[in-house]
């Protein structure tokens, strides 16, 4: 099997990681790829965007499946025009990726399709008109910038200053781009957030393990939404009745919808929920893998992902293949001096090539590239130390003395990522 991996992040080196352990792979390509998925692949500079161009390189490979990891190319229809020349491919349609980008599009899907959410108050294209109904609202407030902004299109405001700031800055500065030209606001809700993802065949689905990002660049929940700076995976985060809620009440509900829609989804699908008093709500869709709630997640994986993610792309998904490591994993996030601001690149990175295969933790690289004979930065994020471990006190010991022995000028991570764990059984659902 040969197997082309779209994206060049944590996210992709986790997939090309875990693919490169089936003994059906026997050759895998990365499309950018970057400086740690070299070593598990053969990376191709190449814009994962252009949905042409990675047209073209598929024909040139000739790959017996492909595997995209971002979300641009979903946006851009990359599936569809797979579709058309019958190459088989984990990854929804443009019509179904909409879901994750637009904002508004997903919204108006929950609220036709009577599934949980926060309450929108208002879409506005125009600062004016945005900042106005900011009289008539309740604090804090969830400002959503409509389209695609790299994990920095949400602020939630606690104040009136800071919702004009990002109102702003969106809708008269343009500085988050396209993405930022409509926002929502919606109302804020308390409880714990939980990312869960399922993979579909375009009629069959499976859930994968239960994970949790933390969003917020410093500890404690402090500082700006980032990409996310850490996630953990364990069997004490999700009990087996709100797991079952989670299913019955969001993720049934969503399949049934999108096919009434007309929509087949093939693919990853990530919800992103809040678990309320009242029970589970859906904050947003991802239409692939979350970063890095896939590190995570692949530390877990004891089945042969080629295998069955070669199943979805056929419409033959067997969920009983999917098995998972007991106990917990971890990611651990080093990001650049300034992320999720303003950051320099081409910083060394030290220490990475006295870690042995045996040290009990892998380092997902995300924002790196090779310079001469050196590994150095050249992203926001730019590693994830993963572990895993019988609890989520063990992997985090491992992780975070993995995190230890690595070092570039301004690096900094977070040191309560799993902090928050505990078993989620919430009232009334």
């Amino acid at each position: 099997m040969k197997i082309l991996v779209i994206g060049g992040g944590g996210r992709e080196h986790a997939l090309a990681w875990k693919l490169a352990q089936s003994p059906h792979v026997n050759h895998l390509w990365c499309a950018p790829g970057n400086a740690g998925i070299a070593q598990e692949a053969e990376c191709i500079a190449v814009d994962p965007g252009n949905v042409f161009t990675i047209v073209e390189l598929a024909a040139k490979l000739s790959p017996d499946l492909t595997v995209v990891g971002p979300e641009l190319p979903l946006i851009n229809g990359i599936a569809d025009a797979f579709a058309t020349k019958g190459w088989p491919i984990v990854a929804p349609s443009q019509q179904a990726a909409q879901l994750e980008g637009s904002k508004i599009f997903a919204k108006e899907f929950l609220r036709r399709h009577g599934i949980p959410t926060p309450k929108t108050l208002g879409t506005y294209d125009s600062a004016h008109e945005a900042i106005s109904a900011l009289d008539n609202v309740s604090w804090p407030l969830v400002i959503k910038a409509d389209g695609l902004c790299a994990g920095k299109g949400v602020l939630i405001a606690t104040d009136r200053p800071a919702a004009v700031e990002f109102l702003e800055g969106a809708l008269r500065r343009n500085e988050l781009g396209p993405g930022g030209s409509k926002v929502l606001l919606e109302e804020a809700i308390e409880g714990d957030e939980l990312s869960f993802i399922i993979l579909a065949d375009g009629e069959k689905y499976v859930p994968l393990v239960p994970t949790r990002d933390h969003k917020r660049a410093f500890d404690g929940n402090k500082g700006p939404n980032t990409g996310g700076m850490g996630a953990y995976s364990s069997d004490e985060l999700l009990s087996a009745s709100m797991r079952n809620t989670i299913v019955e009440q969001i993720v049934e509900p969503t399949m049934r919808g999108l096919k009434s829609d007309g929509v087949s989804y093939r693919g990853f699908l990530y919800f992103g929920l809040m678990l309320t008093a009242s029970g589970p709500q859906v904050l947003e869709f991802n239409c692939r893998l979350g970063d890095p709630e896939t590190q995570a997640i692949m530390a877990r994986v004891d089945f042969d992902l080629a295998d069955v993610l070669m199943d979805a792309a056929y419409g033959n998904l067997d969920a009983s293949k999917l098995k998972w490591k007991p106990g917990a994993s971890v990611c651990v996030v080093a990001a650049s001096a300034g992320y999720p601001g303003k950051f320099e690149s081409g910083k060394e990175i030290r220490g990475l090539t006295d870690i042995g295969e045996n040290a009990g933790f892998k380092v997902l690289h995300a924002g790196t590239k090779q310079s001469g004979d050196l590994i150095v930065t050249a992203g926001g994020r730019v590693l994830g130390v993963t572990a895993t471990g019988p609890s989520l006190d063990a992997a985090l010991v491992k992780a975070y003395s993995g995190m230890d022995r690595i070092h570039f000028g301004g690096m900094h991570y977070r040191r309560d990522i799993g902090a928050s764990s505990k078993l989620v059984d919430t009232a009334g659902a």
